[in-house]
């Protein structure tokens, strides 16, 4: 059975459509100090990923986003030689 654009079920299990939407499903990583400016000013930032947008949701509900913990391990890769 196919949900339109949403989902696609499959005997119980629902599989996700990903779409041009979904950094909006993941939190993202951002540099500390541009995230505490974002807050103060309402100014957008931007993600590791690329993604800009003014943070305003909790962060916790959301799973982290591949590309922004792909290039956070990176660096902390590289900060530990």
């Amino acid at each position: 059975m196919t949900d339109t654009g949403t989902t696609t079920e499959t005997g119980t299990t629902t599989v996700p459509v990903l779409d041009d939407g979904d950094h909006d499903r993941f939190a993202h990583y951002v540099v500390q100090d541009d995230l505490v400016r974002s807050k103060a000013t309402g100014e957008p930032v931007r993600a590791l990923c690329g993604k800009i947008w003014t943070p305003d949701r909790d962060p916790k509900r959301y799973p982290v986003c591949p590309t922004c913990k792909e290039i956070a391990a990176r660096w902390q890769t590289r900060g530990s030689n």
